[in-house]
């Protein structure tokens, strides 16, 4: 039987990256809105990955 919690925090962080990378692009074009909608859902994925206890230090490429 699988961990599901671990199968949890490997999809959080999967999306956390996918976050980061659409952040870089919309910074890049110059896109604020969208860098603002991306933002809040970096910080939400940040939030969950540091209370499971995951180290965010090598992994997050943003730092906000």
């Amino acid at each position: 039987m699988p961990n599901t919690n671990l199968e949890i925090i490997q999809k959080a962080m999967e999306d956390f990256k996918k976050i980061q990378e659409y952040m870089v692009l919309a910074k890049e074009e110059n896109s604020t809105k969208t860098y603002a909608k991306l933002k809040k859902e970096y910080l939400n994925l940040k939030s969950f990955l540091t209370i499971a206890g995951v180290n965010l230090t090598d992994i997050d490429e943003i730092k906000e």
